[in-house]
């Protein structure tokens, strides 16, 4: 497993980015497609139908995107049916590993800013009320969803490290890490501009 200060033995095509809820993966993921001129699939956008529903074509739309040649997304919906797909098409998984306490004030401040303007998301969708999100527990609540998965990523990276052994992993454990990691990238491929130009 590489750090954010390790570098990267190859240009990546595929890319996977992992992490908690709220934890900036759809950020991260585009500015890596404009760093490696990647085309950005959002797995949301894919996922939700009108009215929050799944959309049945979920996972061939996922199949389908993961056999083309350069894309990153952001990894999730493990269980309905992408931790197979993703991680053997891909060829960099870039897992956001941050505190606790940062992915959770990322998680609320966009929470809150998404149901107070009413942003329009995926196929329409609006997330429900301030109040749902602060009181109601259920698979639906983001914020409870949050705290309960908050360890998942740690306890799976052994077994997905194990099980995709092609797949080079960067872990980036604080957002001042992943702009060191970003800022190395960048003056990676000027260096080989350089020796080329």
């Amino acid at each position: 497993m590489l750090s954010a200060d390790d570098p990267l033995p190859f240009r990546p095509e595929r890319v996977l980015v992992a992490g908690v809820t709220g934890s900036g993966k759809t950020t991260l993921a585009r500015r890596i497609a404009a760093r490696w001129d990647l085309t950005h699939q959002e797995l949301d956008a894919l996922y939700h139908g009108p009215g929050w529903t799944p959309r049945p074509e979920f996972v061939d739309d996922v199949r389908a995107f993961a056999a083309t040649d350069r894309w990153v997304t952001e990894w999730q919906y493990t269980s309905k049916g992408t931790n197979t797909v993703l991680p053997r098409s891909a060829d960099l998984l870039v897992w956001i590993d941050y505190p606790y306490g940062v992915a959770r004030r990322r998680l609320i401040r966009r929470t809150w800013k998404r149901r107070i303007l009413r942003t329009k998301l995926w196929n329409g969708n609006v997330e429900p009320n301030l109040w749902h999100a602060l009181t109601v527990r259920s698979d639906e609540n983001i914020l409870d969803w949050q705290r309960r998965t908050r360890h998942k990523w740690s306890e799976r990276m052994p077994q997905i490290e194990a099980e995709h052994p092609h797949l080079t992993i960067v872990r980036l454990t604080h957002p001042r890490e992943t702009e060191r990691w970003l800022a190395h990238q960048r003056g990676v491929e000027r260096a080989k501009r350089d020796e080329t130009g």
